[in-house]
């Protein structure tokens, strides 16, 4: 199978890295075909503006979901910035994304990059949403690592359930598209883990990406 896996952590040595790269090698070595974002590495740039085109539809007032739509009837006139990254998700059956969670989101470097590369006209054709989406078929997964201990992301707890905040992820941007998600692997408070522990959750990774395609995915549009 061919699978996309999406880094936004800037330190080499995180445990974010170490998950990219047990990913990989778990994969490859089930004989899967991998392709990789390392954004961070690539230096890509999220801000999206008229440079994210070669093209333009209206010079005096830049509305961004019509350039897209028009640079999808331009033969995809996107800079090849984007356009490289846009084929890698239309080339894979899974997307996996690894980033730490900031402030309750992922890094602007990963939101920037899914503002650039999942447009309209593209991956949003003709009003095709969820069910419909282009991208019906594919699976994704978030993993994701965070600063606080497993018991404040709980309904009672004091930021509130994990599933809810990756609601606008899940639901917003992934099974818009058409996606359908996996349930996310959540590893809490990594900076906090000891040398054991973090083997052991690496461990656990390349097991579960061992029989990854054999999972059911969630149904986010019903939590």
């Amino acid at each position: 199978m061919k699978i996309l896996i999406v880094l936004a952590h800037p330190e080499p040595k995180s445990f974010n890295h170490a998950m990219f790269h047990i990913a990989i090698q778990t994969l490859e070595k089930n004989g899967h075909h991998i392709k990789t974002s390392d954004l961070y590495a690539m230096d890509f740039n999220p801000v999206y503006d008229r440079s994210n085109f070669t093209t333009v539809k209206n010079p005096d007032f830049f509305k961004i979901q019509m350039e897209e739509i028009y640079a999808s009837e331009m033969d995809n006139s996107y800079a090849e910035e984007t356009k490289v990254e846009q084929e890698k998700v239309e080339w894979c059956d899974l997307m996996v994304w690894q980033f730490p969670l900031w402030r309750f989101a992922p890094p602007a470097i990963l939101k920037g990059w899914t503002d650039r590369v999942f447009t309209s006209g593209r991956f949003f054709k003709a009003g095709g949403y969820y069910e419909t989406g282009s991208m019906r078929g594919k699976k994704a997964l978030l993993s994701v690592t965070t600063g606080s201990p497993a018991e404040t992301y709980t309904k009672d707890g004091l930021h509130g359930d994990i599933l809810g905040i990756l609601r606008p992820v899940n639901r917003g941007i992934l099974e818009c598209a058409g996606f359908s998600v996996l349930e996310p692997v959540i590893n809490y408070s990594v900076a906090h883990l000891t040398d054991g522990e973090r083997k052991n959750i690496l461990k656990k990774w390349s097991t579960r990406l061992t029989d990854i395609f054999n999972e059911r995915h969630l149904t986010v549009g019903k939590y």
